[in-house]
């Protein structure tokens, strides 16, 4: 059993800056076994889309829409992830969930950017 718990949500006006996190626990074995942690976000109406994903040795990748703007880094003694949000947009509002793997998932963090 892998548990994750997202933090680091909120109102946050346009242009600003969020850090969420991501932190893993439960079954170690399963944790480290399991090579990719990413974030994704499903806005109302839509369905989930990819944010960012990183692997154990730290390479990434970004959806269009984030890269340049959006960095995901990993502390993996921590077995934590990371989203470090910057020039957020209005269309950047959407609920954001980790996910370790593609079977494990956290209950998600809103984020809502005003305009």
């Amino acid at each position: 059993q892998v548990q994750l718990v997202e933090s680091g949500g909120g109102l946050v006006q346009a242009g600003g800056s969020l850090r969420l996190s991501c932190a893993a626990s439960g079954s170690i074995f399963r944790i480290i076994s399991i090579n990719v942690m990413g974030w994704y976000r499903q806005a109302p109406g839509k369905q989930r889309e990819l944010v960012a994903t990183i692997t154990r040795g730290g390479s990434t990748n970004y959806a269009d829409s984030v890269k340049g703007r959006f960095t995901i880094s990993r502390d993996n003694a921590k077995n934590t992830v990371y989203l470090q949000m910057n020039t957020l947009k209005p269309e950047d509002t959407a609920v954001y969930y980790c996910s370790l793997g593609v079977s494990n998932w956290g209950q998600g963090t809103q984020v809502t950017v005003s305009s």
